[in-house]
């Protein structure tokens, strides 16, 4: 049985899958006009992929850029939506490379500026990364997204089930798993993982997705198999395989009536 995880006004495991807009600026001017642009998209969500953003990805004055681009989302989208602040590395889909000490300074710095409700923290950055951030984040009462993504293959089922109930036993909020499919067996077994995985013993969320066109499906059916959240973009998506946002609400919502009505 799920847990539900609320976050502001959402409430993560319950209901539709959520749907979470990321914004990939490269700069202040589109971190500007992509969150103006979400006042107008059917999100419940933002994801900030600050590993986008120049001025972090440069490492020159990081800490500075991560605090001032928060406060600059939280300006333009007020108490409407959580954000997450996710700083992705090149090895699991990022646009540039961080060392760990940059890795974990710019994510303490999301957390102690209070103005993200959600952090990613990368399961395989190292238990000691993890618990450290996990642990601060959870001290000024945000959430923690424990993630880990493979864009290379499809792992084998008992491995995908393995990961997810390792990131249980570590202590983030939400578990979030995203694989790439080469055939539809691959779709298959990352569902079977969702369903298995739905009622972990903790009742913690979880975010999976099978990556690409091949595995469209995995971003649609989430209410079926256990996924409480799901990502859609505006104009430029932050992975393989995410839909239009406005498109993607029309899906599951009418998803979502089907199921309540039967």
């Amino acid at each position: 049985m799920t847990a539900p995880v609320k976050v502001r006004n959402v409430v993560l495991g319950e209901g539709r899958p959520k749907i979470c807009v990321p914004i990939v600026a490269k700069d202040d001017k589109e971190l500007i006009e992509a969150a103006n642009e979400l006042l107008h998209l059917p999100a419940d969500l933002v994801e900030w992929r600050a590993d986008w953003y120049e001025k972090v990805s440069g490492l020159q004055e990081a800490e500075e850029a991560v605090s001032e681009g928060l406060t600059v989302l939280r300006q333009i989208l007020g108490d409407r939506m959580p954000i997450i602040f996710t700083v992705r590395t090149r090895g699991e889909g990022g646009a540039a490379s961080f060392p760990q000490e940059a890795y974990l300074s710019l994510i303490q710095t999301a957390i102690a500026g209070g103005q993200a409700d959600l952090v990613d923290v990368e399961f395989f950055a190292g238990q000691q990364v993890t618990d450290t951030l996990i642990s601060r984040a959870h001290s000024q009462g945000i959430k923690v997204i424990l993630s880990s993504h493979d864009f290379t293959k499809t792992p084998p089922l008992e491995e995908m089930t393995a990961r997810l109930a390792a990131m249980e036993e570590r202590g983030g909020d939400i578990l979030k798993l995203a694989v790439t499919p080469w055939s539809p067996e691959d779709v298959l077994a990352l569902l079977q993982a969702t369903v298995k995985m739905r009622n972990n013993l903790s009742g913690r969320p979880l975010i999976t997705m099978s990556m690409g066109g091949t595995g469209i499906i995995s971003r649609l059916a989430g209410e079926t198999f256990g996924s409480c959240m799901t990502f859609g973009c505006s104009q430029t998506a932050s992975a393989p395989g995410q839909m239009d946002a406005r498109e993607l609400s029309q899906i599951l919502e009418i998803v979502h009536r089907t199921m309540t009505e039967r």
